[in-house]
């Protein structure tokens, strides 16, 4: 089952929509960012897709490199 698929309530989902602390950047027009945002974005600068994260080997040469 994939991460989209879960319950609203499940903690996993949960954590995917965390916002984290530190200051606000609503304050500055910025719209916070969830964790899955920021992931995204780490993984498109670093060229990493889905299909990667599948194979350790693959990820971890890519992880290290990046």
């Amino acid at each position: 089952m994939g991460m989209c698929c879960k319950n609203k309530t499940d903690w996993v989902k949960k954590c995917m929509e965390y916002e984290g602390e530190g200051p606000d950047p609503e304050v500055l027009g910025i719209p916070k960012s969830t964790w899955k945002q920021v992931v995204q974005k780490d993984c498109q600068t670093c060229r990493l897709n889905r299909e990667d994260a599948m194979d350790h080997s693959i990820w971890t040469k890519l992880i290290n490199d990046g």
